[in-house]
């Protein structure tokens, strides 16, 4: 549904939470055990899904996954672009990563800068047994060979426009909208 501001709903809150339910049911049937697994979320939305994953796991699986969280704004390729005085929050990873298999979520892949520098973080952190990466939207035009193993909904975009999540942690409501740009 669109309407005349150019803003288009894709994904609702119950879309939301389906895709959730979905995803982690895919991870589980891949993953042997969830004895070896730990999620690591992306500040800031990512830290938010990785906790709903980690709830459901909970629910279906009755275990508590260890859950980290990585604030990439050191590790960025663009680090002069963004000012002199980045804001910087909480990274925490406070488990052993040492044959983990290491599930990295976001809520939107494009370039894939923030994935990569997301992983030269984890190596610092330890060596995982692998890392796998999720994600709530991937709307497409990457700059590096990065890519998803596990993806929400997959949205077509124009460079031009603008994939906004919002969650109700950080934004009080949850939802998924594309933002048609100015031509």
């Amino acid at each position: 549904m669109s309407n005349p501001k150019g803003i288009k709903k894709i994904l609702s809150q119950e879309d939301i939470k389906k895709t959730l339910y979905r995803l982690t049911h895919q991870i589980l049937e891949k993953i042997s055990s969830s004895e070896g697994l730990a999620l690591v979320g992306i500040q800031t939305r990512g830290v938010h899904l990785a906790r709903r994953i980690q709830a459901i796991i909970k629910e279906i699986e009755g275990r508590d996954i260890p859950l980290g969280v990585l604030d990439i704004t050191l590790y960025r390729d663009d680090l002069t672009a963004i000012g002199p005085t980045p804001t910087v929050r909480e990274t925490s990873l406070a488990f052993d990563l040492s044959d983990k298999v290491v599930i990295l979520i976001d809520d939107v892949l494009y370039t894939g800068r923030t994935v990569r520098a997301a992983l030269n973080e984890i190596m610092d952190f330890g060596r995982p047994k692998r890392v796998e990466f999720l994600v709530l939207v991937d709307r497409g035009f990457r700059e590096l060979p990065i890519r998803a193993d596990y993806v929400g909904k997959n949205i077509p975009t124009s460079r031009q426009e603008v994939v906004e999540v919002k969650l109700k942690e950080s934004d009080s409501i949850d939802e998924v909208t594309v933002i048609r740009g100015s031509d």
